[in-house]
Formats: C-alpha cells, sequence, structure tokens
C-alpha cells in the first residue's frame, strides 16, 4: 500500500499559472479550427442551392429562383411551395437551417412565382410584423429590372394607374380607376437593344402584379409575360427584384440587399450597365 501512495504521489497537480491548465484551452482550440461555418444558401430538395444575399440577426434575404410561389403553407396544390418547403426543412434539422438555430423562418413581402431576386424572411414573429410594419408604411426601398418589348417613347415617367383584381379573369390584375387602389411606379429607361428595353421599376406600393400592368398599360409588356404580354420563345419572364433598402427597425442602421443582375440580362442579350 505505501508503494501504491509513493506512486501516486509522484505526479504533483498542476499549479495554478502552470503548463498544465492549457491543456483545456488547447483542446477548445483545436475544436475551433474544424468548426464547419454556416453555408451561405439555403439547400432544398430537387433545386439547386438558393443563394443567402444578406443575413442578420433578425433577417435573412436569399436570391429568390423563378418557380416558387409564396402561397400559405397549408395549400398543397404545388410541390414548389417556398414557404413550406423552407419550413420543412427547418423541421427536419437540415444542417443549413440547424448551425443558424432556426425555429422559425417567414416572408414578410412576395414576389410573382416566375419573379426572381431579392426576397426577405423574418426570423421571429416580431420581426415579422417589425419588417411588415416598413413595407406598409412605405419605408421600404425596391427596385426592379424589367426586360420590356418596345422602345419607351420617355427616359423616364411615373405612372399611377389604380388596379384591382380582375374578378372575370383568375389571376390578373385591372386597371379600375373608380374602385381600384393607389398605385404609384417609376420607370426610367436604361438601354434599348433591338426589340427590347431594360427598365428600372421603384415600386411605391405594392399592388399585386403592379410593374407588369403598369409596363403593358404603358404599351411595354414585360418580356415572358403570358398574363399581360405575349411570350418570346423559351425566354422566362423579364422581371427581377434587385434591390431591398430599409432603415434596419431594431438597430436603425441603413441596410441595402443587391441581387446579382448578369445572368438575368445575359438570357435577353442586355449588359449590366445599371
Amino acid at each position: 500500500m505505501a508503494g501504491a501512495k509513493e506512486r501516486q504521489s509522484c505526479r504533483p497537480c498542476p499549479k495554478p499559472g502552470s503548463q498544465g491548465t492549457s491543456a483545456a484551452p488547447a483542446i477548445k482550440s483545436s475544436l475551433q479550427k474544424f468548426a464547419v461555418p454556416k453555408p451561405n444558401f439555403i439547400e432544398l430538395p430537387d433545386c439547386e442551392p438558393i443563394t443567402i444575399l444578406f443575413e442578420d440577426r433578425a433577417a435573412i434575404a436569399i436570391d429568390k429562383p423563378a418557380g416558387w410561389m409564396l402561397a400559405p403553407v397549408a395549400w398543397q396544390n404545388t410541390s414548389r411551395n417556398l414557404q413550406a418547403a423552407i419550413e420543412s426543412s427547418i423541421a427536419g434539422g437540415d444542417f443549413w437551417a440547424r448551425s443558424r438555430g432556426l425555429k422559425f423562418l417567414r416572408h414578410v413581402h412576395r414576389l410573382d412565382a416566375d419573379t426572381s431576386g431579392v426576397l426577405l424572411f423574418a426570423k421571429s414573429p416580431g420581426a415579422v410584423k417589425m419588417f411588415f410594419e416598413l413595407f406598409e408604411n412605405r419605408r421600404m426601398e425596391k427596385k426592379y429590372l424589367a426586360v420590356v418589348v418596345g422602345v419607351p417613347r420617355q427616359k423616364e415617367w411615373t405612372c399611377e394607374l389604380k388596379l384591382a383584381p380582375d374578378k372575370q379573369r383568375f389571376r390578373k390584375t385591372k386597371v379600375d380607376e373608380r374602385y381600384g387602389k393607389e398605385a404609384q411606379t417609376h420607370f426610367k429607361v436604361l438601354e434599348t437593344r433591338g426589340k427590347f428595353s431594360l427598365i428600372e421599376a421603384k415600386p411605391v406600393t405594392g399592388r399585386t402584379h403592379q410593374i407588369r400592368v403598369h409596363l403593358a398599360e404603358s404599351g411595354l409588356p414585360i418580356v415572358g409575360d403570358e398574363l399581360y404580354g405575349r411570350l418570346e420563345g423559351d425566354l422566362p419572364l423579364g422581371l427581377r427584384a434587385i434591390k431591398l433598402a430599409y432603415s434596419d427597425p431594431y438597430t436603425k442602421k441603413r441596410v441595402e440587399i443587391h441581387a446579382p443582375v448578369d445572368e438575368f440580362l445575359k438570357e435577353f442579350g442586355l449588359r449590366a450597365n445599371q
């Protein structure tokens, strides 16, 4: 027994401040080297990864691909319901969400199914309310690019035609100066090449199909718009949301979120000079 005690005492406990106390920090430092960073995209089944353009503690903005609808989660008539797919992915513990500790993500505005570009999501019910109020109170700056058929008669103009749902034609919006709601969009010509023109659109209000109807009523239907214009071969809808800007409701700092435009413009033989 005495020998056993001697063996136990042959390795003294490390004193405070000695090298022995560095073992735990060394292990922690080693583990940090192998930490997997959060992916900068959302991965959903049967589609390419969706790029995350911006993220802070309250919100995530993505580059929404064309083809995804923003319908109520309970509406199961399509497999391309973006909100439902994101909620399913979060509930399933997919890594893009799990690495962020996400339990909630809800869109705070809408883009048409065939419109691509900046789409903002809030990370909590409280943030949903805050961002929704920015849109409702017209304190959210929005910018789109539209590729239209035709040559505009003027370089800049504002359309203020009132809009209302078209009860005679499902899914469509019509101009209705008597019963329609106020709608305002500022337009600026950026380029004309052949039969196509590139238009910058800044909607002040947010009516359904507002930019599409206002351009069609200006004699400039958007390329690929089967509701208000005409199809141009295999070209997609020529409408992309390229910017959101606002004063953060929590920090009061200005936030600007931009979506890339090069690939979008290449499809129509145009260039990025906006």
